[in-house]
């Protein structure tokens, strides 16, 4: 418990930085959010990212919650994560049905998605099993939470203006 406090600092900075991007993401696909949903590949790009965001943030915040045990943290996060790749497994069938000739890349497109819940899952295994590791893997799962999100999401806005 008191590795899972010493990254406070970290989380609350997390919390702070996912739940506004996710914000800011979402009301930028709002302007044009009649356009983006007549494409399924972009529409489920943007949840993914969105779900990747939203993954940063639980995480994130859980660690906040006092007295919050390493085994519950990581067994949650291992969920999240799993719920989070329902999102992008559904993007990544969107991205491989879209058979556009300047739809290529497919399998690289699909893989970025997958990043941060597998270092959640990788962290959340980590910590249920003692391993104080497994918060480094959370760290790395934000960071690369966000990277990811502003990928997909300055794609998507870029494609829907193409």
């Amino acid at each position: 418990m008191e590795q899972i406090e010493a990254w406070s600092e970290f989380n609350v900075a997390m919390v702070g930085a996912t739940a506004a991007l996710a914000g800011l993401v979402i009301v930028a696909a709002s302007v044009n959010i009649g356009d983006i949903i007549k494409e399924a590949s972009l529409t489920a790009r943007l949840a993914a990212g969105i779900s990747g965001l939203v993954l940063a943030l639980i995480g994130s915040a859980i660690a906040l919650i006092p007295a919050v045990g390493p085994v519950p943290y990581g067994v949650a996060m291992i969920v999240i994560a799993l719920g989070a790749g329902v999102f992008q497994v559904q993007a990544t069938r969107r991205i491989i049905e879209n058979r556009h000739p300047a739809n290529r890349l497919r399998w690289l497109k699909s893989a970025v998605g997958f990043f941060a819940p597998l270092a959640y899952v990788i962290g959340g295994a980590l910590l249920a099993a003692g391993e104080t590791d497994g918060l480094v893997w959370f760290a790395v799962g934000s960071i690369v939470a966000i990277v990811a999100a502003l990928l997909v999401s300055w794609i998507v806005l870029v494609e829907v203006l193409r």
